[in-house]
């Protein structure tokens, strides 16, 4: 069948069209995202704006026509922290439900957690043993760990790239007391929640999904994007705390020039890598293998779980 999902997430809204059936590997077949930034995007209380309102009702109602003309059978859809969190969530699901007739699922933090641990587990398979997942989206940093396909322990925490980089890293390039002062109150909200992740048995394999993780691997000597999702791709520890003072010194536009950092997400570099590295620091990680599947990925495999 065709199965298409509908991301709201913190920094992109992302439609994924793919053949998927039970049993089998979904294949994607087309993708439509624009960079919506929710998260960095708020108004002074946290809302949703009017105009990003505008802009996710326009964009849900072009995913469903593209649906429509890619024979969609399923399209499911769901949104993530930022609305999530929004002191007007509620009206901007109601919007979108009313003008597009889409009904948008709101993920709570330890799903987002629990869906891209199942992904990690599927692409890596039993024989990774105990695994350890972190994934950085841009409200929130997500942390799991177990043998199976349900994690002993899922964590969700307020410190997504986009999150920090609005909350706490002011200028461009931000000051070195900005950054002294992000990287103080990241580690201070890491270290009061850890202690689930820390009792348990050690994982056999690390593993770091999405945008952020992918970035700072690419940024530190990782393969490129088209030479497949096949090639190994790993990010140290050392490389992490290596880039760190490098990306504070550079302001947005420099960011984005180098290599496998997009624009859109230039800005929030910085954020994510004080939240990589602080993690990796606190959780004792030497290195993480960056798997190119995800939450999204785990929705349609939950999905397709149910149909079979």
């Amino acid at each position: 069948m065709r199965l298409g999902v509908i991301d709201i997430g913190s920094n992109t809204v992302h439609l994924l069209v793919v053949d998927a059936y039970p049993g089998a590997h979904p294949l994607p077949s087309s993708s439509h995202k624009i960079a919506l930034r929710l998260s960095e995007g708020m108004t002074a209380d946290g809302s949703v704006s009017g105009e990003q309102a505008d802009r996710l009702v326009d964009f849900v109602r072009e995913c469903v026509k593209l649906s429509d003309d890619q024979g969609v059978e399923d399209l499911v859809s769901f949104a993530t922290s930022a609305v999530r969190e929004a002191p007007n969530g509620q009206s901007v699901l109601d919007r979108v439900a009313q003008e597009t007739g889409v009904e948008l699922e709101v993920l709570s933090g330890r799903d987002e957690a629990r869906l891209t641990f199942l992904a990690v587990r599927r692409w890596f398979g039993w024989s990774s043993g105990r695994l350890l997942v972190l994934d950085i989206g841009g409200g929130s940093l997500e942390m799991a760990s177990g043998l199976d396909e349900e994690p002993d322990v899922a964590i969700s925490l307020p410190l997504g790239a986009g999150r920090v980089t609005r909350d706490h890293l002011d200028g461009d390039p931000p000051s070195g007391r900005s950054v002294a002062d992000a990287r103080r109150y990241v580690r201070t909200v890491l270290a009061r929640e850890l202690r689930p992740l820390l009792v348990t048995a050690a994982p056999d394999r690390v593993v770091g999904t999405s945008k952020t993780f992918r970035s700072l691997a690419r940024i530190a000597g990782a393969a490129p994007r088209d030479e497949g999702p096949y090639v190994p791709r790993s990010l140290s520890h050392a490389d992490v705390t290596g880039w760190v003072p490098r990306l504070a010194g550079m302001d947005r536009l420099a960011r984005a020039g180098l290599q496998g950092v997009s624009p859109d997400r230039a800005g929030q570099l910085l954020g994510g890598a004080l939240v990589a590295e602080a993690a990796l620091d606190l959780l004792d990680v030497d290195e993480l293998t960056i798997c190119p599947w995800a939450l999204r990925e785990g929705i349609i495999l939950r999905r397709l779980d149910h149909l079979a």
